[in-house]
């Protein structure tokens, strides 16, 4: 199994710092700026206290030159560590996406002509055939690939069957089977065809499919700002509004409080930009766009793609998670857990027969049979062929059509099957079904399991248990998500007995048994007008509808082409357990920025006590009064402060807050104590801490 996160690029670690940093000096440029309003006024701050500083250096300056040239450089400074974030998560993206596109690369097509038909099992005609460059493609353009080909294009299997290596796409050595039909149809460009051959249709046209969304995506070029997002950035842009009017307006006052007093200097137009910047959410304003491309990001390290950062935010507000049975909850195959011999057969002579009936049974629940005698009863597996009579073993295998498997031997004829076929079977052979027998049948159908009969010469020794096993430690993983208020609900296709049976044993909320595409859809509607964010996996054609509807849709990348074009995240992994890890890397999302909101709000409130008081001094002398922290340089201090936690917050951005499963009141009130009492502890401390560094170096 490989790690998560194999499409992620090798690149250097000082390389995408190197690039990060030239980035942060081209984002400088005024068109790009405003797109980060609160950002956009920090740099004209910048700009000019620069002139300011240039005017004192000939001699006219409001200030000293020394105090202005050092405030206009931290300013400056504050710019390009909020673009050194930005461009730092981008460039994360920006490396991977040159590892997809090594991947992405024009390759040989043989497209069919349109006169090709379909012949079942039957290779398509060279006659057929076109070899051209597959940007040629089109979307519902037929082509055909063998072994040792690449796939040019993504497409949907709709003849043939073949092993085929993706590990290029998901990091998985291991070859798949993709085959026409079922929910196992879609194949994906680069990845390479190991056996046998395929007829595919092409499911997007040049540049529309899933490896170049995903480049256009990690690049960060296309992402758009989520719902929560603009609202929070309204809501900056509100409070710079209102610092930039309150500044003002401190200008005026204390030139009008110099003039009537007769006392004082007036508050200089470069300690009102500094008291601004200092007091305007800049901290949260440089990261915010950092937090968005890094939650993207780890999305993209778990092999997920989105079709907008907006999947993810909702992944953080969900509350109901519909998960489907089988290879979810349950291991995917029902498994033999027990032999219950009736009508006293000997255990043995059951665990002989039901090994036997099984050699030639290539399902799982048939291979299970085996493994079950083999470490219960010891049974170790037999030479087959022959016996000492010289009679070959004649195999029935299991098919679909006569649900049972066995072995003829001359006089002796051995079965196993389900339980209505199996009474049929018993009684054409002249023998009666015992009370014993119906009632350990019924006794393993009412607990939610599957009963296979067990017949040597028409008569019945006993009954195979077959259970859907229940994945190890999912109960705990939906305990925590019961714990962060998130209802668990199965979809199964099995009747209301199974399906409470594994909801009980598996811990989930509630359950929605023998459901239909029309079920799937109502249920999630009803949840919907109720308020509730819904989140679902799926892979069929059958699943479509509801993963449509659904507020975070996850489609596996092996399922069928309507599924993942209704969805609105690609699993490339195709493992249906993710979307409890796309749900808890959302809620990660979004408590990292509540988190970084908190503190930087806090932030400013404690800027806003250490600052006004120094500010106001020269005004006021008897203002110095209130300088509790002894600042010899506050408002330098304050606003080295301010451009350096940006940077020692950057780490915390781009990996997100830890996660950890709680309620909604644990996490605000965690948040506030953390987040919010550390946000107005520490710029009293840090300030202070830097105005001794410069007094100690003399500044």
């Amino acid at each position: 199994m490989s790690e998560p996160g194999q499409i992620r690029t090798r690149q250097a670690i000082p390389g995408l710092y190197q690039r990060a940093i030239f980035e942060a000096f081209v984002k400088l440029d005024p068109r790009t700026m405003i797109r980060n309003p609160v950002m956009f006024t920090v740099e004209i701050g910048s700009i000019i206290t620069t002139l300011l500083w240039l005017q004192a250096l000939t001699g006219h300056g409001e200030a000293p030159a020394g105090f202005i040239g050092a405030v206009s450089i931290w300013l400056w400074f504050t710019v390009l560590f909020a673009n050194f974030a930005e461009a730092l998560a981008e460039g994360r993206g920006k490396a991977q996406a040159e590892s997809l596109r090594k991947m992405r690369r024009d390759t040989e097509a043989k497209k069919l002509s349109p006169d090709y038909s379909m012949e079942l099992g039957s290779e398509p005609d060279q006659k057929y055939i076109t070899v051209l460059a597959s940007s040629a493609l089109g979307k519902d353009d037929l082509i055909y690939v063998k072994a040792g080909d690449t796939i040019p294009v993504d497409g949907e299997v709709i003849e043939g069957i073949a092993s085929i290596n993706e590990s290029a796409i998901t990091g998985e050595s291991a070859p798949v089977i993709r085959e026409s039909g079922g929910d196992r149809s879609a194949v994906t460009g680069g990845t390479n065809i190991l056996s046998d051959w395929l007829v595919i249709r092409v499911s997007a046209n040049p540049g529309e499919g899933f490896l170049d969304h995903m480049i256009g995506l990690v690049e960060g070029a296309k992402r758009q700002k989520t719902p929560n997002e603009i609202a929070l950035n309204i809501l900056l842009i509100g409070l710079t509004a209102i610092f930039i009017v309150v500044c003002a307006t401190l200008w005026a006052f204390s030139v009008y409080s110099v003039e009537v007093a007769g006392i004082g200097t007036p508050v200089t137009i470069t300690v009102l930009i500094a008291l601004f910047v200092c007091l305007a959410p800049t901290t949260i304003g440089g990261l915010l766009s950092a937090i968005g491309i890094a939650g993207m990001d780890r999305l993209i390290q778990r092999n997920v793609i989105t079709t907008s950062g907006r999947a993810i935010e909702a992944a953080g507000d969900v509350d109901i998670l519909m998960l489907d049975k089988t290879g979810t909850i349950t291991l995917g195959n029902r498994q033999a857990v027990e032999l219950i011999p009736v009508d006293g057969t000997d255990i043995m002579d059951l665990a002989e027969t039901a090994q036997l009936a099984s050699l030639a049974d290539e399902t799982p629940e048939g291979r299970s049979i085996v493994v079950l005698v083999k470490e219960k009863y010891g049974l170790r597996g037999r030479t087959v062929g022959a016996s000492e009579s010289g009679i070959e073993m004649q195999f029935i295998p299991f098919t679909s059509q006569t649900r049972m498997s066995g072995v003829d031997q001359g006089p002796l004829h051995v079965r196993k099957g389900a339980a209505d076929v199996m009474f049929g079977y018993i009684e054409h052979n002249g023998n009666t079904v015992s009370d014993k027998l119906r009632q350990e049948v019924d006794t393993i159908a009412r607990a939610g399991g599957t009963p296979l009969i067990v017949t040597k010469d028409g008569m019945a020794l006993g009954v195979v248990h077959l259970k859907d096993i229940v994945k190890g430690g999912i109960k705990e993983r939906f305990a925590q998500l019961r714990k962060m208020g998130i209802k668990t609900v199965m979809i199964t296709g099995d009747n209301r007995l199974t399906a409470a049976t594994i909801a009980a044993e598996a811990g989930v909320d509630d359950f929605l048994a023998e459901a239909t595409p029309e079920s799937k859809l109502k249920l999630i509607r009803e949840y919907q007008t109720g308020g509730r964010m819904v989140a679902m996996t799926g892979d069929g054609t059958n699943d479509a509808p509801a993963l449509a509807q659904a507020d975070v849709a996850v489609a596996m990348n092996t399922g069928t082409q309507p599924a993942r074009e209704a969805a609105n995240m690609i699993d490339l992994d195709s493992n249906p357990t993710k979307l409890i890890e796309i749900v808890e890397i959302g809620k990660q999302l979004l408590m990292t920025r509540g988190a970084l909101t908190t503190f930087s709000i806090s932030n400013d409130i404690a800027k806003y006590f250490a600052i006004i008081p120094i500010m106001f001094a020269s005004v006021y002398p008897s203002l110095a009064a209130l300088n509790v922290l002894g600042l010899h340089d506050g408002i330098l201090s304050a606003v080295i402060f301010n451009a350096i936690i940006i940077v020692l917050l950057i780490p915390l951005a781009l990996k997100g807050v830890r996660y950890r499963a709680m309620s909604a009141e644990e996490a605000l009130r965690n948040n506030i104590l953390i987040y919010g009492v550390g946000g107005l502890i520490a710029p009293f401390i840090g300030i202070k801490i830097i105005d001794m560094l410069l007094v100690f170096i003399g500044v």
